[in-house]
């Protein structure tokens, strides 16, 4: 889950949907709620860009996290890109780093952190993937639920919108979202919550990894599932559910009580 919260984004497009004022929206689908307002449908995905993180140097010498000197500066305002982080190598510092990707890449520039992580997604449709030093896999970095997903959302009585957008859909890529989505959902996140899960299509099953974290990376629970395409969100409910009861109450009781400075850390940038 990244900082602000599921549903900021999405509130103003799901009134104007309700109330007829347009007749579909369309979503990047992590900013997407796994709850849906009743009325209201999410029946397509267009064909997934690379899911995975960029990595960024300051000056491209460095190609990994674990290749990172101890004690540098990383700028992220993702709690789950933060998580992951931290547990690789708690020495490094990660500050929160704010603005647009060209903001933040300027305060690269200018020497305010040494590195910085952003989708690929983003940056390929903005035609700045150039900027990234390398591309992270999943055993380095496990991207968010749904990212680099696009999503359509429309009213679920308008069958003639219906009949459009179930024509755009790519089956794979809404049986790995939805997988993603329950998965998420089952852990009930919230803002405060480092939780990264990606699911794909490999060899005709779906295959699942998910991750939750507290923030300093100091405690984490994995999962990893494979199953039939067709029964991709029971596979994310229970993977959800099973690191829900590995990591146990008092781990989330812990997420709750921490304070805005250990969630978010002590420096903006």
């Amino acid at each position: 889950m990244e900082l602000g919260g599921k549903g900021l984004f999405t509130k103003e497009l799901d009134t104007a949907l309700l109330g007829d004022e347009v007749d579909i929206c369309v979503h990047s689908m992590k900013d997407v709620p796994t709850w849906l307002p009743d009325g209201t449908v999410l029946p397509c995905n267009f064909p997934r860009e690379d899911t995975n993180d960029a990595f960024i140097h300051k000056d491209g010498s460095v190609k990994t996290i674990a290749e990172l000197p101890d004690g540098s500066v990383i700028g992220t305002a993702s709690l789950r890109r933060q998580a992951q982080i931290l547990a690789q190598n708690p020495t490094l510092k990660c500050v929160n780093f704010r603005g647009n990707v060209q903001t933040r890449l300027r305060k690269l520039d200018d020497g305010v952190v040494d590195a910085t992580l952003l989708a690929i997604a983003g940056l390929k449709r903005m035609d700045m993937d150039s900027c990234a030093t390398a591309v992270l896999d999943w055993d380095e970095m496990l991207p968010a639920v749904a990212q680099g997903a696009i999503g359509v959302q429309c009213r679920s009585d308008d069958e003639r919108s219906l009949k459009y957008i179930n024509a755009l859909n790519h089956p794979e890529t809404h049986a790995c979202v939805n997988c993603e989505r329950a998965f998420l959902e089952a852990l009930d996140g919230n803002c405060k919550t480092p939780i990264a899960g990606q699911a794909r299509i490999i060899d005709g099953k779906i295959v699942f990894r998910g991750l939750i974290a507290m923030p300093d990376g100091s405690l984490k629970y994995t999962t990893e599932a494979t199953g039939e395409v067709e029964d991709a969100k029971e596979i994310g409910r229970k993977a959800g559910e099973k690191l829900k009861a590995e990591a146990g109450d008092k781990f989330f009781e812990m997420m709750v009580e921490m304070s805005p400075q250990q969630v978010l850390g002590q420096i903006t940038k």
